[in-house]
C-alpha cells in the first residue's frame, strides 16, 4: 500500500475530496433512504464543502496515497459565548475511505487547533458507519446528541387514557412558558449536567406573547384532568440550525420541542404529543420528520426511538485538559 501523506487542507482539495464527501453519503443514504439524494452528486457536496470550507477560521487536514486524497477533515468555530473555545466538524467536514486515516487527519488538524486554545471539539459523524465511530471514540470523544429521522407517518401508539392533545392558544403562554424552562433545568440535571442558559419565566412569557399566532410553528399542548402539562412544537426542518448541510433531508418536518411538567411525566404525554407533531407533519405534507436528543438525557433517549426515530448522525465531544 502506497504511503498515506498528510498536509493542510487548501482549496485545491475541494474537488478531489467532493467526490469522497459524495460516496460517503452514498452510502449513508443505503442505510438512511430518507437522507437527501442531492448530496450523492459531486457537485452539490462539492458546494457544501466549499461553503466549509470558507466558513471564517476554517482549518483542516487532507490525506493522500500516491497524490490522490483519500480522506479529510474541517473544522470552524462556532460562537464562544455558547460552545466555549471551540472548533466544529459539522456533517460535510469529514470523509474518509479508511476509517483509521481519520485518527491521523484528527492528530494533524487538532494540533493547530489547541494551538489557537480551540479546546472544546465537536464532530457530526453519520451513525450507521460503526468502524469511522469507533475511530473517533478511539481518539476520546464521545457520544454527546443523536439526529434522527423517521416517516411522516403515524407511530401505532394512540392517546393515553385520561390525556388530550390540542392546539395551544393564547390562553396557554403561562404554561408554555413554564415549559420553555422545563427543558434546560431537566437537562441541568444528572446524568446530562448540561451548562446551556435556562432563562427567566418573564422572558419565555414576552416571547411567547409574539410567537403564540407565528403560522410556521404549529404549538401543541397536552391536557389531564383540564390542565396543560406539557407542549410540543413542529415546524420546517429548515428553521433549526442544527440539522445542516447533509443532515438535512429535503421536504422534512422537525420534532422541535417537547417537554412535560415533572409531576406528569410517566404517563405518556411526551408520546401524545410526539405523535401528534407527527401526525401534523405528515397532513401538512411532508416526507419525514427529524428530532434531536442529547444522549444523557433519560427521558429523550428512550422516547424518541420507540416512536420509530432511527439516528442518522451522532455528535461527539472532546474537551481538552490541561
Amino acid at each position: 500500500m502506497p504511503r498515506t501523506e498528510l498536509r493542510p487542507f487548501t482549496a485545491a482539495d475541494l474537488a478531489a475530496c467532493a467526490t469522497l464527501l459524495a460516496e460517503r453519503h452514498r452510502r449513508h443514504r443505503t442505510a438512511q433512504p430518507l437522507l437527501s439524494a442531492r448530496f450523492e452528486g459531486t457537485a452539490a457536496a462539492r458546494a457544501e464543502l466549499t461553503a466549509a470550507y470558507e466558513s471564517e477560521g476554517t482549518s483542516g487536514a487532507v490525506a493522500c496515497r500516491a497524490g490522490v486524497p483519500v480522506g479529510f477533515v474541517l473544522g470552524a468555530p462556532k460562537p464562544a459565548s455558547l460552545w466555549g473555545p471551540n472548533i466544529w466538524v459539522e456533517a460535510a467536514g469529514l470523509a474518509a475511505t479508511d476509517p483509521e486515516v481519520m485518527r491521523d487527519l484528527y492528530a494533524l488538524a487538532a494540533a493547530r487547533w489547541v494551538d489557537e486554545g480551540r479546546t472544546a471539539h465537536y464532530v457530526v459523524v453519520p451513525a450507521h458507519d460503526a468502524e469511522l465511530v469507533r475511530a473517533w471514540f478511539r481518539l476520546g470523544f464521545g457520544q454527546q446528541h443523536a439526529h434522527a429521522i423517521r416517516p411522516a407517518v403515524r407511530p401505532q401508539a394512540g392517546t393515553p387514557d385520561g390525556l388530550s392533545v390540542r392546539r395551544a392558544t393564547r390562553a396557554d403562554i403561562p404554561t408554555l412558558a413554564r415549559l420553555d424552562l422545563e427543558l434546560p433545568l431537566h437537562q441541568g440535571q444528572a446524568p446530562t449536567f448540561s451548562a446551556g442558559p435556562v432563562g427567566t419565566l418573564e422572558e419565555a412569557t414576552a416571547e411567547w406573547t409574539v410567537d403564540i399566532d407565528n403560522p410556521e410553528y404549529a404549538t401543541f399542548v397536552a391536557e389531564a384532568d383540564g390542565q396543560v402539562i406539557g407542549s410540543a412544537i413542529g415546524c420546517a426542518l429548515e428553521k433549526s440550525s442544527s440539522h445542516l448541510s447533509l443532515a438535512r433531508p429535503e421536504n422534512a418536518g422537525f420534532l422541535g420541542f417537547a417537554a412535560v411538567l415533572p409531576h406528569a411525566r410517566g404517563v405518556g404525554a411526551g408520546q401524545a404529543l410526539a405523535t401528534t407533531v407527527i401526525d401534523w407533519a405528515a397532513s401538512t405534507g411532508y416526507d419525514s420528520v427529524v428530532t434531536d436528543w442529547r444522549v444523557t438525557n433519560l427521558l429523550s433517549s428512550r422516547a424518541w426511538p420507540k416512536l420509530g426515530f432511527t439516528e442518522t448522525f451522532l455528535r461527539l465531544h472532546r474537551l481538552i485538559g490541561h
